[in-house]
């Protein structure tokens, strides 16, 4: 394992609790993230879709989604850094009023704990054969769409995201059905070739662990079935 000179830390990830659908309410992920600066953890890394759908706008706001950025506020306040990585069922969190809730928003983020190097990616855009839904993701995360999300009546908007999720649960299901390990594997051994010891992934909500050239790639279950902040460091 190569040394690096980048602080090291004790650092919690949640992956996949798509609460208001299979993770169900917001409260008992809410006790677990408050214990984490009890435990002594320094950062907290939200590896996507931890709502059902997170649109980033306020007239998509539900008490659920209140409550939850109130509690990284005060995480953050009290000195836990967050990073939260969009997954499939985030929309324009960057911009939008829960932004000052996060250290960082973005596709991906690399950090170390207990000495091991970790690139943290979602991991839905893995697949370069599923073409049908990386078009649907490209569309769905465009700025006309943002656009009228905006500005669209408001039961219009909501019947459109309601529309969207049923789209996107049926989109492809041969592509879905089985994990892309061959598409996973070659894009971790050219991520890994770039400084990282280990490639965390979200989406797939199976955990699996492999050895590839460089590393290792490890897929995280999804909280809503294994109901466990994972513990890294």
């Amino acid at each position: 394992m190569a040394r690096t000179d980048r602080p090291d830390e004790r650092v919690a990830v949640v992956a996949d609790s798509h609460l208001g659908g299979p993770g169900g309410a917001v409260e008992p992920l809410l006790e677990q993230l408050a214990e984490l600066p009890k435990l002594g953890f320094e950062r907290l890394v939200l590896l996507g879709d931890i709502f059902q759908a997170w649109v980033g706008l306020p007239r998509f706001e539900t008490a659920e989604i209140s409550r939850f950025v109130a509690a990284l506020r005060d995480l953050k306040t009290n000195g836990l850094r967050i990073d939260y990585i969009e997954g499939n069922r985030d929309f324009f969190l960057a911009s939008s009023p829960y932004r000052d809730a996060f250290d960082t928003v973005g596709l991906e983020t690399s950090f170390v704990a207990g000495g091991v190097r970790y690139l943290a990616v979602h991991g839905d855009g893995l697949n370069d054969r599923d073409w049908q839904y990386r078009a649907w993701r490209a569309l769905s995360k465009s700025r006309p769409v943002e656009f009228a999300m905006r500005t669209l009546p408001r039961k219009l908007a909501h019947r459109l995201v309601a529309s969207a999720d049923q789209k996107l649960a049926n989109t492809n299901f041969k592509h879905r059905a089985k994990i892309p390990e061959a598409a996973i594997r070659a894009y971790a051994e050219k991520r890994l070739a770039e400084g990282h010891d280990v490639l965390l992934l979200g989406h797939f909500h199976e955990p699996r662990t492999w050895q590839v050239q460089g590393g290792e790639i490890r897929l995280l279950e999804a909280w809503f079935t294994s109901r466990r902040v994972e513990w890294l460091g």
